[in-house]
């Protein structure tokens, strides 16, 4: 089993094009390959998947802890893996490496390769790589890759940094604005936004082909161990209807998967396009997406709103985080600031903030048993946002990671979880459990 990181020194220097170049060059190669994406980040996954066709899972240190980590590594198959990082290399939980890239390559062992965008220097770039590779010992940086870097300046910088920081630079990917993927407030258009990602994909591959060293890539690649046995399957005693659309998009794989080693059998439906949820089911996972893009066709579609109004305040066992949580308040502005209604299961207003709201990691903290919680139960969590609500509730005590910031938020009782704050889970609460358990004890009360 063989594992190496993708990274880079901060944002922006187009980890996610060239993971994804590599992984369809693997592909067109007939390797076998898994992917995996450091942090809490939902849209670079789609892509992973979109190229894979096999869903691609996040490593979180802070959500998940170590252990949760090494479950979800546990599910690579294939001999080969690809991690790509978030934001720069060392980049943590305010001014520290917690939960970073870097933390997570020393906590499982990954080898990294460092992804460059060369702009306005030549040895000073050897430079930052040097510090790079002192900053904390080991580095686990073994590997250098130019991105949008013409070839004569490749040609130039190359044995530079070769001679400098002593890593082998293994290739470059041209500019090539004919692939590049467009972005938007949170971050790159999902995957099934652009319609001709597939074609500009096939370019990033067929050029990394040419110019990137792909069989020394993967000799980077230390044996990692070997995947544990999987888990038994469990019956199912629940089915959970799951809002999967353009609207409500943001998943987690792990939290998926382990709603149904719970018992719960995802049942997908759509909140655009469907009239009404799903026969028979007992419960309701609303996750995160992008509603306020698609505010006036969640609210026309009337019958799917009443539905799951009276479903919710019936006492259905309802997960609703982020864009669920503004599905379920009483209307919505859209991008223009015009109002739609929605669900009108809670009491407050959607709005654009106008700008990022409540961004990062948070520890929340229960005052009372609920359905994911229990009284004085802390659970980490993570919030990113650009839109927010005049009530955003005062179930939970929220505490800023690392920091004195703290606030009220979300609405709990014991049949639902609403807030802002998207949830792992696969860490160390058995929060798919409590989900699944309701569901099965509302099955039993309501059949």
């Amino acid at each position: 089993m063989r594992r190496l990181m993708l990274t880079a020194m901060a944002s922006g220097s187009g980890k996610t094009t060239v993971t994804c170049a590599l992984l369809a060059a693997l592909k067109r190669r007939g390797i076998p390959a898994q992917s995996f994406k450091c942090g809490p980040d939902y849209i670079d996954p789609m892509f992973h998947t979109q190229v894979l066709g096999t869903p691609s899972r996040n490593l979180d240190l802070f959500l998940q802890g170590p252990q949760g980590l090494w479950r979800t590594l546990a599910c690579q198959r294939a001999d080969f893996a690809l991690v790509e990082g978030a934001m720069g290399f060392y980049d943590g939980i305010g001014s520290t490496a917690e939960a970073s890239a870097w933390q997570t390559a020393d906590t499982a062992g990954i080898p990294a390769v460092l992804v460059l965008r060369p702009s306005g220097s030549s040895l000073t770039l050897a430079a930052q790589v040097r510090g790079l590779q002192t900053f904390r010992s080991p580095s686990h940086l073994e590997g250098l890759l130019l991105n949008r870097c013409k070839p004569n300046l490749y040609a130039h910088l190359a044995p530079t940094l070769e001679r400098e920081t002593g890593l082998p630079v293994l290739g470059y990917l041209p500019p090539m604005e004919e692939a590049v993927f467009p972005s938007r407030h949170l971050g790159l258009l999902t995957a099934g936004e652009i319609a001709d990602l597939s074609s500009r994909i096939e370019i990033l591959a067929a050029q990394m082909e040419r110019t990137v060293d792909i069989p020394g890539l993967l000799d980077l690649a230390d044996s990692a161990c070997a995947p544990r046995a999987a888990s038994a399957a469990v019956p199912p005693r629940c089915r959970i209807a799951v809002a999967r659309d353009e609207a409500f998009c943001f998943f987690y794989q792990d939290n998926l998967d382990a709603l149904r080693r719970s018992g719960a059998e995802p049942v997908f439906f759509s909140a655009l396009r469907d009239k009404a949820l799903p026969s028979d089911v007992h419960g309701l996972y609303l996750a995160g997406g992008y509603p306020e893009l698609h505010a006036q066709t969640l609210s026309e579609n009337q019958t799917m709103r009443e539905s799951i109004r009276q479903a919710v305040s019936a006492g259905l066992p309802t997960v609703a985080e982020c864009g669920g949580f503004l599905y379920l308040q009483q209307t919505l502005e859209d991008e223009q600031g015009t109002p739609w209604p929605m669900a009108g299961v809670l009491p407050g207003h959607g709005f654009p903030a106008g700008g990022l709201r409540r961004f990062g990691y948070l520890t929340m903290t229960a005052e009372a048993d609920s359905l994911l919680l229990r009284r004085k139960e802390a659970v980490p969590a993570h919030e990113f946002h650009y839109w927010d609500c005049t009530e955003n509730g005062a179930s939970l005590r929220a505490q800023k990671a690392g920091r004195e910031t703290s606030w009220r938020c979300g609405f709990t009782s014991p049949s639902l979880y609403a807030a802002f704050p998207h949830l792992h889970f696969n860490g160390t609460l058995p929060l798919a459990r409590r989900f699944a358990d309701q569901a099965a004890r509302w099955r039993e009360e309501h059949t």
